[in-house]
């Protein structure tokens, strides 16, 4: 990184910003209160607050949202007249899987091997580090030129929809000129990336019921309705053979128009075992980015162990459906549900109810926010070009922010490249990763705020 003022501030800050993390991460802030204690999240969400306070951040608030959880609110004044910039991150993390298939706790920061380990260190507790990072920065070197508020989220994993909620009724709180969502991340570790697009997404669960009761299936199996089976058929009619999606009415074929993805780096990110072929047709980021993509994330069966001989008489299953820009999610919803009822057979009982949905985002790359952000990142990349991707994942705030605030433009960075393994075991973050976003964030805002 070439030499300048705000990028030697941000290093000689590296080493708060690891303990600072360390302390963040140790909260098992999970936000499903059936397995993790309610306590851990409302821990997480007063360290969020306790270090806006000490940064002297104005009406500093822990948002009691909705959905039963807190998001974390504060507003830092710039000089009379200049432009406002949100700065959002989640401090709710996914569940850590199996803790034992991590190399080290998930819920401490560890490093090896030049990486930081531990459950949110990417996704998005290290958003959290990266603003507060980006800010201390300029005030060391001037002054924030831009009145900033940030909004730290804390139900984002669970797709609860709290924090959509509350903009809604409080459409004033989070108003901007600009939003930086710090919830995305770089093609790859060294390469400058703005996320131009985002997938929407709906979850459903379906409930399929043949029997009164589970029977002998040596008694009666070969003509007793198996509700499991019947699950199978259903889920197995969402595929076609080369594994594209195909759920009756949605179009399967858009394609990308924009940064490749190389099929064998693909197979790398994604650990994909040898022999194993990748599903789909079209190009790698045709099928993450731009068309839908059917998971199944879950079924309700009876486990190998302990099983017994017996036709089941209910199943269930979670379906998740990534739904690209140009579909609307709601209208995507209503053909999931009305193709497992079509692919149900036997005259089985079905039963589809929706838990979750977020709409898919796309971004005016046009917009001075995004000239800004580029002059930012070739300075904090020396030698890089910025790069425009799209993502797989859903963040359903940016169309609920989209809808209220039409004016404002909407940038997404982050910590979550491919190495990083969000959501599965052993995530992590790149320390330099870290430093050169909190500092292409910081002259960002100074650039934006001259623009």
């Amino acid at each position: 990184m070439s030499s300048n003022p705000v990028a030697e501030t941000v290093a000689s800050l590296m080493p708060r910003a690891k303990a600072e993390l360390t302390e963040l991460v140790a909260f098992k802030s999970v936000a499903d209160f059936d397995q993790f204690p309610r306590s851990e999240s409302e821990g997480a969400a007063r360290w969020v607050a306790d270090a806006l306070t000490a940064e002297g951040f104005q009406d500093v608030a822990l948002l009691d949202t909705p959905d039963g959880t807190q998001s974390v609110y504060g507003y830092l004044p710039g000089p009379a007249g200049a432009k406002t910039v949100l700065l959002y991150a989640h401090y709710d993390v996914q569940p850590p899987l199996d803790e034992a298939a991590w190399t080290t706790p998930p819920f401490e920061l560890t490093e090896r091997d030049g990486r930081w380990y531990g459950r949110g260190a990417a996704d998005c507790k290290g958003g959290v580090i990266m603003h507060l990072l980006a800010l201390r920065a300029l005030k060391a070197n001037g002054g924030v030129p831009v009145h900033v508020k940030v909004i730290a989220e804390g139900s984002e994993e669970m797709g609860t929809g709290g924090l959509e909620r509350y903009a809604e009724e409080h459409p004033d709180l989070l108003e901007a000129d600009t939003i930086v969502i710090g919830d995305a991340g770089n093609f790859r570790v060294g390469l400058p990336t703005v996320t131009a697009t985002l997938r929407g997404m709906t979850l459903v669960r379906v409930q399929i019921d043949t029997l009164e009761g589970n029977l002998h299936s040596g008694q009666f199996g070969g003509a007793a309705p198996d509700a499991l089976g019947a699950l199978i058929r259903v889920l197995d009619s969402l595929r076609a053979e080369d594994g594209s999606t195909t759920v009756d009415g949605l179009t399967p074929d858009t394609s990308w128009d924009g940064l490749r993805y190389d099929e064998e780096q693909f197979r790398q990110d994604a650990k994909v075992l040898d022999g194993v072929r990748l599903i789909g047709s079209g190009t790698v980021a045709d099928r993450i980015w731009a068309r839908p993509a059917v998971t199944v994330l879950g079924i309700d069966c009876p486990p190998v162990v302990g099983a017994t001989p017996s036709v089941q008489a209910s199943a269930r299953a979670l379906i998740s459906l990534r739904v690209p820009p140009g579909i609307d999610a709601a209208e995507a919803t209503k053909l999931l549900e009305a193709h497992v009822a079509a692919h149900t057979p036997w005259g089985a009982r079905v039963r589809t109810e929706q838990i979750g949905q977020g709409q898919p985002f796309s971004a005016d790359t046009a917009s001075p926010a995004y000239a800004a952000m580029a002059e930012a990142m070739a300075v904090a990349y020396p030698g890089q070009e910025m790069q425009y991707a799209g993502q797989g994942g859903s963040i359903p705030l940016c169309n609920t922010l989209a809808a209220l605030y039409p004016h404002a433009e909407i940038l997404l960075i982050g910590l979550s490249e491919p190495e990083a393994q969000i959501h599965a075991v052993n995530e992590s973050v790149h320390p330099d990763e870290l430093e050169r976003l909190s500092v292409a964030e910081a002259l960002f805002l100074r650039t934006y705020a001259a623009s």
